[in-house]
This record gives C-alpha cells, sequence and structure tokens, in this order.
C-alpha cells in the first residue's frame, strides 16, 4: 500500500478531526495508533506529541501478552469494508479515546483531550467513532477514489455528534429509535436561541417528546389540534416560551408542533433545551449532552471550572481548610456573576501584609465564610471596580481601582477591566485577579499572563510529520 497516500489520509483525517473538536471543546489536539493489513506492527501518528508521557501505560497495553492476543484477534477478524467493530478501550487519564477494527484497518484507536469543563463526553465519543469510520471507507477506496473529504466531514461535525449521540441513547433506553427528526430539533433550538422578543433573549424550557408519548405528559394547558403552532416558525415559538420563562413550567413539543405547556410527565425519553438568554443547555431526560451559545453547539459547561484558581492556590503556603475556603468564595462570586450576567473582577490577594489598593475601605473587613455576608459581597461585585479578598478570607473593600504601568501582552481589544488586571498582578505577583466579562469567558490572571493561556500553544498548523513504529515511538 502506497506509503505516501496512507500518510495523507491520516493527515487529512486527523486536521479535520483537530480542527472539528477545536472549535466544539476548545484547543484539541488528536493521535491515532495502527496498523494495516500485511503490516507485523502497530504504528503511530501523533504530530502533537499527545499521547507524550503516557509511555509506559502505552507500552504495557500493547506490548504484554494479553495485548499481543488482542491485536492478534482484530487481525482478521472482519473482511467486511463498511462493518466496523468495536475494539477494547484504553483509558488513559485526561484523555478520551475509542478504537475500531475493519477490513482494511484491522486496529486504530483515536485519542483526543478530555477537557475539564466537559459537559458529557457522548458526543465526542461519537466523533472519534466516526473518525474510525471514516479512515476505515478512505484507505478501501485507495488513492485513485481518494476525495480527501473526511477531513472537511469531521470538521463540521458538531451537530451530528450530537445527533448520534442522542440517537443512540434514546435506542439504549426505549429499544427503538426515535420518531422525533433529531437533526430538526437541533436546528430549532439555536433558531429560538437567535430569535428576540422585543429586544429579550429567550428564557424558559422546551421539551420535545416523540408523539406516541405526548399522552404520557401531564398538561396544564393543551393546545386546540387544529391551531397547533409550528416548531419551524421560531418567532411564535419565541413569543409562547415567554409564558413559561422563569417558571418551572415546560413548553411541550412533538418535534413538529408545540402541543401546550406542562410540569410533569413520564415519557422514556424528553430531549430537553433550556434558555438563559444568550445561552443555553440541552439534555435527554435528566442527562446533560452540551450547551449551545452564539449560534452552534458547544462541550462546554459555559460556567468557570477555575482549576487555575485551585491550582495557583497550591502555590502558597495556606492550610487545607483556608484554601479550600478561598476556592469556595471566589467560586461563590464568579458563579453568581455569570447568573446574574454581569461583569466584575475580584483581587484575591495573598500576601501576608495586604496590598494598599485604591478603593470603598470597609471599617470591619467582611467574613466571607459568612453566608450573609458572601451574599452582601455578590451586591458589591455589580458597583464598578474590584472587590479585595485578603488571605484572612475577608472582604476588605470593593469599588477598588488597579493600576499599574503598561506591560507586553496587553489585548487592545479587551477591555480597561482585562488590561487593568494585567497590569495591577504583573507588579503585584502575589496576587490573583479573576475577572467575569459579560461576553466572555472567565479570565484568571496572576503575574501580569491570563494563565490558561502560559501552556497553550501559538498555533496549531497543519502538521505532516510522518508516522512512525510504535516500538521506535516509545524508544
Amino acid at each position: 500500500m502506497d506509503p505516501h497516500f496512507i500518510q495523507t489520509c491520516l493527515n487529512d483525517t486527523l486536521q479535520g478531526l483537530r480542527q472539528g473538536l477545536s472549535h466544539f471543546s476548545g484547543p484539541s489536539t488528536a493521535a491515532v495508533i495502527y496498523n494495516l493489513p500485511g503490516q507485523d506492527e502497530l504504528h503511530i501518528y501523533d504530530p502533537h506529541s499527545l499521547l507524550r508521557d503516557h509511555e509506559l501505560k502505552i507500552h504495557s497495553f500493547y506490548f504484554d501478552t494479553r495485548g499481543r492476543q488482542m491485536l492478534q484477534e482484530y487481525t482478521g477478524k472482519s473482511n467486511c469494508y463498511s462493518s466496523i467493530s468495536p475494539v477494547a478501550d484504553f483509558q488513559i487519564d485526561g484523555l478520551l479515546s475509542y478504537g475500531g477494527s475493519s477490513a482494511t484497518v484491522p486496529y486504530q484507536m483515536w485519542f483526543t483531550e478530555h477537557h475539564p469543563d466537559l459537559i458529557s463526553t457522548g458526543p465526542t465519543e461519537k466523533w472519534l467513532a466516526h473518525t474510525v469510520l471514516r479512515l476505515s471507507h478512505d484507505i478501501a477506496n485507495k488513492a485513485d477514489l481518494y476525495t480527501g473529504i473526511s477531513g472537511s466531514f469531521l470538521r463540521e461535525y458538531a451537530t451530528h455528534a450530537i445527533h448520534d449521540h442522542i440517537h443512540g441513547e434514546t435506542l439504549k433506553l426505549t429499544g427503538k429509535t426515535s420518531t422525533i427528526d433529531i437533526s430538526q430539533i437541533l436546528d430549532a433550538i439555536l433558531g429560538i436561541l437567535k430569535t428576540r422578543e422585543e429586544g429579550e433573549r429567550p428564557m424558559g424550557e422546551l421539551v420535545f417528546v416523540p408523539p406516541e408519548e405526548i399522552d404520557e405528559i401531564s398538561f396544564m394547558a393543551r393546545f386546540v389540534e387544529a391551531e397547533l403552532p409550528q416548531l419551524h416558525h421560531y418567532k411564535h415559538v419565541r413569543k409562547l416560551l415567554q409564558t413559561v420563562a422563569n417558571t418551572p413550567h415546560w413548553l411541550v413539543s412533538d418535534g413538529a408542533t408545540i402541543r401546550g405547556i406542562a410540569t410533569t410527565g413520564r415519557p422514556s425519553c424528553m430531549v430537553k433545551a433550556l434558555y438563559h438568554g444568550r445561552y443555553g443547555y440541552l439534555s435527554l431526560n435528566d442527562d446533560p449532552i452540551c450547551s449551545f451559545a452564539d449560534g452552534r453547539y458547544s462541550s462546554s459547561s459555559l460556567r468557570a471550572k477555575l482549576f487555575e484558581v485551585e491550582e495557583s492556590l497550591l502555590d502558597y503556603e495556606l492550610d487545607t481548610e483556608t484554601r479550600n475556603s478561598l476556592f469556595h468564595i471566589i467560586a461563590t462570586l464568579v458563579h453568581n456573576a455569570q447568573s446574574m450576567k454581569h461583569g466584575c473582577t475580584f483581587v484575591v490577594d495573598l500576601n501576608q501584609e495586604p496590598v494598599r489598593i485604591s478603593g470603598q475601605l470597609l471599617q470591619t473587613p467582611l467574613d466571607l465564610n459568612n453566608a450573609e455576608y458572601l451574599e452582601l459581597a455578590c451586591g458589591f461585585s455589580r458597583v464598578d471596580g474590584a472587590l479585595h479578598i485578603c488571605r484572612d478570607q475577608r472582604l476588605h473593600s470593593f469599588a477598588c481601582l488597579l493600576d499599574g504601568r503598561t506591560i507586553a501582552g496587553e489585548d487592545r481589544a479587551r477591555g480597561a477591566r482585562y488590561n487593568s488586571a494585567l497590569r495591577f498582578t504583573a507588579e503585584n505577583p502575589d496576587t490573583i485577579v479573576i475577572v467575569v466579562s459579560r461576553d466572555r469567558p472567565v479570565s484568571v490572571i496572576q503575574r501580569g499572563m491570563v494563565l490558561h493561556e502560559q501552556c497553550h500553544w501559538h498555533s496549531l498548523t497543519n502538521c505532516s510529520l510522518p508516522s512512525e513504529p510504535l516500538k521506535q515511538w516509545l524508544a
């Protein structure tokens, strides 16, 4: 088999997968371990070193007696080009993986990052499963029929991955495929999100129930059959959604029309879209699937996990109770600001003697371990300026102005809140500043840098480094 053709297939497939996952989950890489008919050894294609630091586990998995038996079992198992047999999963901390076996690729195992704010692994696993299928088909077609379409298709696979996940889970729960057109409701969910009513974004819950299970719903108000609102009339649905905004009630759809308003029901499968204004969440029954915002679906929870704060606090000589308390205080303040949709800044001052910051000083600092004072601090965060929280877990001042000299790395596309935090932390290294913006993710800043950007590569260009034998890579 032509090595150049194989390398082209691997590169196009991997780059399409990586780019698609980067849009869906944030910066992502991918890697594959595989072998082809007639090959005696496994090969690896890992152009961005995703699997580095996992050599011991990889060696153990593939080169002990059990691993060799597994590979022999898959080799020659399938003589069908279009049939993919799943292979034993490879569990590596921090990574997701999916593998398959076919006549053209006896063994392939794909890997990507398990992002910390992933709502559900389901769509990403479906993405990897489809990658297995695409590579198998491309190699079966050989060079003469190769079009390179797999990479482009995988790049745009997000909605298909969610569709496939819902389809698969519905089949598990009910033993049959859904009678709802899943693609249609996924389009409708985004269409409604983009439709404003009197300038306001949608709020409330829209639930999709298969037509044959509508009678399992306990309706509070049911619409007349002859005059059911059509789901594809987004403006009409958006108006109706106002009736359930900020209530425990749902707007009920059968996937084509709006049937009424309910609060309880016992269908076997319900797809739920919960709108929170500019963003929302999709779930199957009570199992979350993904979020949606800005006209697209995402794997992100859209809530700050603040793992950068958690890691930064470990760098300081704080007892466990103090560290956990500070993290709880910060998380509560950040999540409140996100829920209330306002921007704000929090200075976590870990100096032994608090830094002097210009702002509204409190005669007696507020103990933020007290729930009432923490709630008051949430109110203070709505005032322009930063909250000054010290290592004693108390709020010392609010409406603080952060200043400092100009530094490299400032972003003029961001506002004064963000750039002031960069300057302030550059001059006060024992402070952590958390910036919450209305229209951007939370930024955690220390020593003049945004923490999650410190270890990101500048560019993930289409890399065409060759694959190599796995034993050589391990050596």
